[in-house]
């Protein structure tokens, strides 16, 4: 399990990533509140993070969980 901070404010922008994470047929976990996300892929992490770039918001990829 990866372990990305993703700046969301609303449910609008958890939205944008379950959008963009349904697409690589992933099971993950989205924590609005403190603004993160829990993505349990085989993966590379760098193909992750480029997907959760496509929300158009700042993401930074924090560790393995």
């Amino acid at each position: 399990t990866h372990e990305f901070f993703v700046d969301m404010t609303c449910e609008g922008c958890s939205g944008a990533v379950t959008r963009v994470l349904k697409k690589l047929d992933v099971k993950f976990d989205i924590d609005l509140p403190n603004k993160k996300v829990f993505v349990e892929s085989d993966k590379d992490t760098d193909v992750l993070l480029e997907t959760l770039k496509k929300t158009g918001k700042t993401v930074t990829y924090i560790g393995p969980k």
